[in-house]
């Protein structure tokens, strides 16, 4: 008998998904636990493996639709199980009209008639192996989806396949059709007005543009930058990077300073790691940090839970551990839910410092800039100043003024300085 393949539950709260890509096409021979489709939810987008061994037998839901959990989005047949014909497209797989076709008494044919027969041979056989959108974006770019190569079911042209042909540097309009030619009164054609690229968009970016705009309703935001001088820091890394990836197999970065110094801060004023639930403050007893991971197609917050309890070795490993998860689309919906206090690096781009958005519930949001190396005066013990070239990174706190008074923010942001200008802690 067929497995069926279904959308999976990704948590008590996720009731549905969106297929984004299917990684095997009908007749594929598959592996259990092997990656067999992407979806995208509202928490994470993930890789789902196959659920026995076998050959993909067919694919009931098309890329970009989104369907309940539990459904059935296709099926593998057994090994030696001969697979059998695909199953009728789904309402998003319009099958051809054949039977309109066939009923239609024949004509005769004429030299005039046959281009137009053509024509509209072709325009119904792109209809049944396109969808709305695709055959929307091939009228904006006046692209006929005769020269697309379709990858999906039964050479169905997807949403991948279009774009990846206006991508290609030899893709061009389709060739108009020529104009009658026009009579003595006809007066000049206006010019035609070519709109711009319109490209839904993906899951994530909904999500993200959701919880953008509900943060900036909710809270009230107020930022706060410090310059911290991390020379000893950068120092310490440089000196102990190879040994430390020798002796652990884990690269040493900047990020696990930055988080543990936060922790540092955060025990001393557990009002920054608090919550604001109606009319209740809610102090959270870990730390759960949040680490902001840039995508390709977006961005995503996994959590590093009770933080708070992990010694810098732990740090590393566990920040090292989720920024490669979710990467490789490998997150639980738990992975990216209930941190206390999120850290994002704009600094990894090259930008000085940014202006960072709460990631809601939380109350604060820490953003680290990028280390460049600076002219400071520098006070030696004697209170003698000079200049010197030292290591400077720019922090910024956004933090909710609701719930978090500006000085509290600044004795917040002075003890991290003070912290990490005068670090002493073995990284392992």
């Amino acid at each position: 008998m067929p497995t069926d393949i279904v959308m999976p539950q990704m948590g008590e709260s996720i009731v549905e998904g969106t297929i984004t890509k299917w990684l095997k096409k009908p007749g594929d021979t598959v592996q259990r636990d092997e990656p067999l489709f992407e979806i995208s939810t509202d928490k994470v987008d993930a890789e789902i493996p196959a659920p026995a061994s076998g050959v993909l037998q067919d694919i009931k839901v098309a890329e970009g639709n989104t369907v309940q959990v539990n459904t059935v989005v296709g099926t593998i047949a057994s090994d030696g199980e001969r697979a059998a014909a695909p199953a009728k497209p789904t309402a998003s797989q319009p099958a051809p009209t054949l039977a309109k076709l066939e009923a239609a008494p024949p004509k005769a044919s004429t030299p005039a008639s046959q281009p137009a027969a053509s024509a509209v041979e072709e325009e119904e056989d792109d209809h049944a192996r396109s969808s709305p959108l695709v055959r929307k974006i091939a009228r904006e770019h006046n692209v006929s989806l005769s020269q697309v190569t379709g990858t999906g079911l039964g050479g169905r042209i997807t949403k991948q396949d279009i774009m990846a042909f206006l991508e290609r540097p030899q893709a061009a309009p389709a060739a108009a059709v020529p104009a009658a030619a026009p009579s003595v009164s006809s007066k000049p054609a206006p010019p035609v007005t070519i709109p711009g690229d319109a490209v839904p968009l993906t899951q994530m970016r909904k999500i993200i543009a959701q919880r953008m705009i509900e943060s900036r309703r909710t809270s009230a935001h107020v930022h706060c930058m410090f310059e911290v001088d991390i020379t000893r820091i950068v120092q310490l890394r440089n000196k102990t990077k190879s040994a430390f990836e020798q002796r652990h197999g884990a690269r040493l970065t900047f990020m696990p300073f930055f988080v543990r110094t936060a922790i540092i801060a955060l025990q001393q004023f557990p009002i920054v790691n608090a919550s604001l639930d109606a009319e209740t403050i809610r102090y959270h007893r870990h730390v759960n940090v949040g680490i902001a991971v840039a995508l390709e197609w977006g961005l995503i917050v996994p959590v590093l839970k009770n933080a708070d309890e992990l010694n810098f070795l732990g740090l590393q490993r566990g920040i090292t551990d989720l920024g490669e998860r979710a990467r490789s689309k490998k997150l639980k919906p738990d992975e990216v839910e209930g941190s206390t206090f999120t850290v994002t690096n704009p600094g990894q781009f090259g930008a000085v410092f940014g202006l960072p958005i709460i990631n809601q519930p939380n109350s604060a949001i820490l953003g680290v800039g990028g280390i460049t190396k600076m002219p400071l005066v520098v006070t030696d013990a004697d209170g003698n100043d000079s200049i010197a070239i030292r290591s400077v990174v720019h922090l910024t706190l956004g933090y909710d003024h609701r719930l978090i008074d500006g000085a509290v923010a600044d004795q917040f942001m002075a003890l991290l300085k003070k912290t990490l200008e005068s670090w002493g802690e073995e990284v392992g």
